[in-house]
């Protein structure tokens, strides 16, 4: 579901590391912002990570 409309940026994986060095999986969740934008001449709720909010690639309704 977190996935921008525009990008398809999401979630990314990764590992934590402690102080001794032990490793364990992580997630890292992308900002995603649920907004109002046109979309095809008509109003979507649609969601969009803050970078692509941030450029201008999206046209908020």
């Amino acid at each position: 579901m977190a996935k921008c409309f525009y990008c398809d940026k999401s979630v990314h994986f990764g590992n934590n590391v402690s102080h001794s060095h032990r490793r364990s999986n992580r997630i890292m969740k992308s900002n995603i912002k649920k907004v109002k934008a046109n979309v095809g001449g008509s109003t979507k709720s649609i969601y969009v990570c803050t970078r692509c909010l941030r450029s201008g690639a999206v046209e908020r309704a």
